[in-house]
């Protein structure tokens, strides 16, 4: 029986050797794609050939986009799962902290302790955007654009200077007088750090391991409460500030001194903020040790890249020296592009507007002819200080979340470009004044409390400015406590639509024109105009408007 199977089998097989796959897909083939394979005499139709490679071409081409929109939607979709699997082992292993013998109501007792910020950011390996994105080719040669265009900048300085002097001038001035008084700029800067390394950390610890054993607790906080808030205030809020106008430091000296005494601020107020809710939390649980930050990772904190406190965060292996060294060869190199921004584009363009009767067609040529260098500058400030300045000090460190940024660029909302423009500060105000302010009084209160985030930025900005310039005038304030507001309702997350997108980057170009063109023009009207004896109003006053009247 086994050998008349065997037959049987053989016998099958060469039955069906015809009926191989090339053979079935020959049968399917339509008749007429199985014309023109061979013409008579068995030779090869040619044109038909090339007609059919060039439908098969066309139709690649349609399904093209569909692919590449599906290969998109699913790997978005892996991505997010990946994300939010990580937030759940994040949240499932802060709550193994608790022991397993606790129940469901003393555990909800045990984390309502805490405020909402403690658990808020969590921070991961990961690198940031423009290095991932200048692996791509297509998107390096945009920074070799930006580079050519430098070089074009710098060609356009040496050859005028040679024609109107006869001779190449090699001279930076204006980065000399800008950068001036540095050693006064150091000595200040030294005097902030200190103060911030031993006042906060010291008034934590001596509150910390007294607020135990204390029997009038809400006095001894209060009384701590009250010496942190003075240092805050008078110590970094008026001391820098006062050495910046008493000692006239140029615009760039101040700006270095005023952003570190904000820096600083934000990181005692960060520090203070985590760690207190921490020490109440021990102290109701009633254990015998005190959870007090070593000195050493305070000062770890006081240098990183971030606003937000942690004891720990994600390590890098190892430094990459020749990394930090390009960083901050892009950041000098970014110095130099602004510098010749500035003198061919903005020095000649406002250096006799205040000798100019003023009128509305020229302040609409001044803000459109600042669009231009305004961009740039923008472009500047993101990439030689979120990027390459956060960069290389996150390497030096071994940082591993350098997550400074995110695609701001193509933000279709204000709502958006305000939370990926700059995350670093974005997570801050986000933890410590939003969610703080709907902690304190309801989550009803959600657009008082985003007013209320709108109005301290932009406070601290126009604050940053005024000092920096030497003058009052709240520009940017205006821009960001009206427009940046309707804006931010308007172009909300609900609009997804590339026009959106072209209108974010329309009201931005025109933002940045407004503003490089009314600061100029007030820059140089106290330059022009000066006052004998100014009072207190003729600071506030913008010189811009008499000045162009007197002339």
């Amino acid at each position: 029986m086994a050998g008349e199977d065997c037959v049987r089998k053989r016998q099958s097989g060469s039955a069906t050797t015809y009926k191989t796959p090339e053979n079935e897909e020959m049968q399917r083939r339509p008749e007429s794609e199985r014309s023109f394979q061979n013409s008579s005499n068995g030779r090869v139709d040619v044109d038909h050939v090339i007609t059919r490679k060039m439908q098969l071409i066309a139709e690649a081409e349609q399904l093209k986009p569909a692919f590449m929109k599906e290969v998109d939607s699913h790997f978005t979709e892996f991505v997010n799962s990946l994300v939010a699997k990580s937030a759940l082992l994040d949240s499932s292993s802060s709550a193994s902290l608790f022991p397993a013998s606790c129940s469901e109501k003393e555990l909800h007792k045990a984390k309502t302790l805490r405020a909402p910020p403690e658990h808020g950011k969590f921070f991961t390996a990961r690198r940031s955007l423009l290095d991932e994105l200048f692996e791509v080719s297509h998107i390096r040669t945009i920074y070799h654009m930006f580079i050519a265009l430098l070089i074009v900048f710098i060609l356009s300085t040496l050859l005028v200077d040679f024609i109107d002097e006869g001779r190449l001038v090699l001279g930076f001035d204006l980065l000399v007088f800008v950068f001036g008084k540095f050693p006064v700029v150091f000595c200040t800067w030294l005097c902030m750090f200190c103060a911030t390394v031993i006042v906060p950390y010291n008034l934590f610890v001596w509150w910390a391991q007294g607020y135990s054993s204390s029997s009038h607790r809400r006095i001894h906080s209060l009384f701590y409460g009250v010496l942190f808030m003075l240092f805050q205030t008078a110590g970094l809020g008026f001391g820098p500030t006062y050495i910046a106008i008493t000692y006239a430091l140029p615009p760039a000296s101040r700006f270095i001194v005023i952003l570190e005494q904000v820096r600083l601020v934000m990181k005692a107020h960060s520090f203070v903020r985590e760690n207190v809710p921490r020490v109440l939390s021990s102290v109701k649980d009633k254990s015998s040790t005190v959870p007090i930050p070593r000195i050493s990772q305070y000062l770890y904190f006081l240098f990183a890249p971030t606003l937000i406190y942690r004891d720990n965060y994600p390590r890098n292996p190892m430094i990459r020296w020749g990394y930090v060294a390009t960083k901050f060869a892009q950041v000098l190199g970014s110095l130099f592009y602004a510098y010749y921004i500035f003198v061919r584009l903005c020095i000649p363009l406002f250096h006799n507007s205040s000798q100019e009767t003023f009128n509305l067609r020229g302040l609409v040529l001044c803000i459109f002819n600042s669009i231009l260098p305004g961009v740039l500058i923008l472009f500047l400030v993101f990439f030689a200080f979120l990027h390459c300045w956060l960069n290389a000090f996150a390497e030096m460190l071994r940082f591993a979340d350098r997550m400074f940024y995110k695609d701001w660029w193509n933000s279709t909302s204000y709502a958006n470009y305000y939370r990926t423009w700059n995350v670093v500060v974005h997570d801050w105000l986000y933890y410590y004044a939003y969610r703080d302010f709907l902690w304190f009084f309801g989550k009803k209160f959600k657009a008082a409390a985003m007013l209320s985030v709108f109005t301290v930025s932009a406070a601290v900005h126009e604050y940053v400015l005024s000092i920096c310039f030497g003058f009052f005038y709240p520009v940017l304030f205006f821009l960001f406590m009206c427009f940046g507001m309707v804006f931010n309702f308007i172009l909300n997350d609900r609009r997804k639509g590339p026009i959106w997108n072209v209108i974010m980057w329309t009201s931005l170009f025109l933002g940045q024109g407004v503003i490089i063109c009314l600061y100029s023009q007030e820059w140089y009207a106290r330059q022009y105009c000066p006052m004998e004896n100014p009072t207190f109003l003729d600071y506030l006053k913008p010189r811009s408007w008499s000045c162009h009247m007197k002339m």
